[in-house]
């Protein structure tokens, strides 16, 4: 209780009633005053007075602060409230809700590679795509004005590359992106692509469109050491019409090769789908190229050097089509064993002892010579040759060479017009050991099973 300015005891605020400060029922659409006679204080004022603003402004500063601490004003005496703010209005009128306006989400783009990025694998996608908008006018421009097509997707979400990067570029993309407010922004960003020393490349033998022997193992040699060979393998595809399934065996890591079981079938055609362009080789080394080889398998040709029987028989599909008198390596220098292939033909090979190790002096020694009609079979020195005019009184009696095969000329001449690479020679009965099987092609002295593995 407290006094009023005339001393008359006033009404506390917690003794006016929510219900008498405003009449209930309606007059117009809008809610009336009710005079100071119709409060329940005890007291009749003529007319408002400062007490009763205050109480009603205490009142609605009450109903504020209860409707904050519910969290929902409109769950706290609403038309009281409402009521209340109306009768201080000096023209009685609703203020009008202040407009929402909605809430738009600002565009997300992601672009792959990202901006900045370096060292792009080209094979990578490149692809540019938004959340909560849409893209439009989207170009990418190597920095040599190239353009690289692609598509928008029809809703506009994604940009996709459809050809290839190229290595040691930079590239710029551009596009315009715009909200679901329809709130446009051009964006731009650039990246660049594996740098020329990275890139990986690789040579195949047979060569494209060759013709060969039904023992010529298919070779890749690579620029770059190979650490991801599974990969690399993966990304090889070889078939062949005969239906022959083979095996990679890696001799380095920087060489594979890739045989049947048995040898190719005569007369079919071998096809090779090297799909290396973007394949990781490891080491930050990437394949820079895809290409298809196809290559012909001729007639199955098989000689068989005898050193015991001093015989060379050859074999035209499994036919026996002729056979010579022959002289293999000595004790000291025996003709390797096992199967070798056929690698090229000289007219005359020009021949030195030097590079076999021997010196003026030794009573192997021969010093330099050519020799007519010369087939090699392995790199470090073996061929099948017309034997020297001093050896021709022992071939077919006994072994004398440096471990090549010397032939009468009918015989070595027969070899070089009719036989080429590819084709293969078994030399059986030598006390000489098989040629490393990297030195030529020695795949097929290796056990199957643990080629294939």
């Amino acid at each position: 209780m407290g006094l009023n300015p005339d001393g008359e005891q006033a009404d506390t605020f917690e003794q006016v009633d929510a219900a008498r400060l405003f009449d209930t029922e309606q007059d117009g659409g809008s809610a009336r005053h009710l005079d100071a006679g119709h409060l329940d204080t005890g007291h009749m004022d003529a007319g408002p007075t400062k007490r009763s603003r205050f109480r009603k402004v205490a009142w609605i500063v009450v109903v504020c602060l209860i409707a904050a601490l519910s969290g929902t004003f409109a769950a706290v005496a609403p038309h009281a409230a409402s009521a209340a703010i109306e009768s201080e209005g000096s023209s009685g009128e609703r203020s009008e809700a202040a407009a929402v306006l909605p809430v738009v989400k600002p565009a997300t783009v992601v672009a792959s590679p990202a901006s900045g990025a370096k060292q792009v694998n080209p094979a990578a996608p490149v692809t540019i795509s938004v959340k909560d908008g849409t893209l439009d006018r989207v170009s990418l421009t190597s920095a040599q004005g190239k353009t690289v097509d692609g598509a928008l997707t029809p809703d506009g979400l994604s940009w996709t590359a459809s050809t290839p990067l190229e290595f040691n570029s930079s590239y710029t993309f551009n596009y315009t992106v715009a909200d679901a407010a329809g709130r446009a922004t051009s964006k731009t960003g650039s990246f660049t692509t594996v740098s020329t020393q990275n890139e990986a490349d690789a040579a195949m033998y047979p060569l494209d469109g060759a013709k060969v022997g039904v023992a010529q193992p298919l070779q890749l040699t690579f620029s770059e050491p190979v650490v991801n060979k599974a990969a690399v393998e993966k990304a090889i595809k070889v078939t062949s019409t005969s239906g022959q399934v083979g095996a990679f065996h890696w001799f380095s890591d920087t060489m594979v090769r890739y045989r049947p079981e048995n040898f190719w079938a005569a007369n079919s055609t071998v096809t090779v789908d090297l799909k290396l362009f973007g394949v990781d080789f490891g080491n930050g080394q990437i394949g820079n190229f895809n290409k298809t080889n196809t290559f012909k398998i001729g007639d199955k040709k098989v000689a068989v050097a005898d050193a015991v029987a001093h015989t060379f028989t050859v074999s035209i599909n499994d036919q026996q089509v002729g056979q010579w008198p022959d002289t293999m390596g000595d004790t000291r220098f025996p003709s390797a064993r096992g199967y070798l292939v056929l690698m090229e033909k000289y007219r005359v090979e020009h021949m030195d002892a030097s590079t076999i190790g021997l010196k003026p002096g030794d009573p192997a020694y021969y010093g330099q010579l050519d020799v007519n009609y010369a087939t090699r079979l392995t790199p470090s020195g073996e061929f099948i040759h017309q034997a020297t005019d001093s050896a021709l009184p022992y071939i077919g009696v006994t072994n004398l060479s440096h471990g090549c095969i010397g032939l009468g000329p009918d015989g070595a001449k027969w070899v070089f017009d009719n036989m080429t690479t590819g084709d293969v020679v078994q030399v059986v009965n030598t006390q000489g050991d098989y040629a490393n099987y990297d030195d030529g092609f020695g795949d097929w002295n290796i056990p199957w099973a643990q080629y294939a593995n």
